[in-house]
């Protein structure tokens, strides 16, 4: 099998990976939302999705995952929970969280590739932390003060209906991801990439 190289192209597994993670990440807004406490930013499983994306796809490819499902729902789609979809959801108090989905999958990966080829769970669950709330918080929390008039201190203090959820999904998204690299070396964001520069697609 020919080697990979930049600019040849998607690898057709990568392309694969990208697309089940994109569903899959769609199809946790299936059980819906909740809004908490008055913060009309809901409450979903969404990001649990993203922080899988970014601790098995690695930087790259889940920020290209979480890019195209948000793609399919400005073209329309109703793949956000609750069946949002459409170019409005970008103009909501939402938006800003929904954007920093590109980023916080891009983060959570590249602390995961910087484990090697055995990233600890504890490095997975700072990763999640990090990535999967830290980078979202960062850009959704300042959106969210615009759109809807608050101050930013106001936005932060919605956000603590998160922060228990959140810490829950980025300690599960670690173990998901552990037990799926154990069984699954080519999970592991550095082992993948070894892979394509030697030639061997997964």
């Amino acid at each position: 099998m020919p080697k990979f190289k930049p600019g040849n192209g998607f690898p057709t597994g990568d392309i694969a990976r990208i697309a089940v993670f994109a569903a899959l990440i769609a199809a946790l807004g299936l059980p819906g939302t909740l809004n908490a406490f008055g913060n009309v930013v809901p409450i979903t499983l969404q990001t649990f999705g993203v922080m899988l994306a970014g601790t098995i796809l690695g930087s790259w490819r889940a920020a290209v995952a979480v890019a195209v499902l948000l793609v399919l729902v400005a073209a329309g789609l109703p793949l956000l929970a609750g069946g949002r979809g459409g170019l409005g959801v970008f103009v909501g108090p939402s938006a800003g969280f929904l954007l920093g989905w590109v980023p916080g999958a891009a983060v959570t990966g590249w602390i995961v590739e910087r484990g090697g080829h055995h990233p600890s769970v504890v490095r997975l669950v700072v990763a999640c932390v990090v990535g999967g709330m830290g980078v979202i918080y960062l850009v959704g929390l300042p959106v969210q003060a615009l759109v809807s008039g608050i101050s930013l201190g106001k936005a932060a203090q919605f956000s603590l209906t998160f922060l228990p959820g959140d810490l829950i999904k980025a300690v599960l998204a670690s173990i998901v991801t552990r037990g799926t690299q154990r069984a699954y070396p080519d999970a592991v964001p550095a082992v993948h990439r070894e892979r394509l520069r030697a030639g061997k697609e997964g």
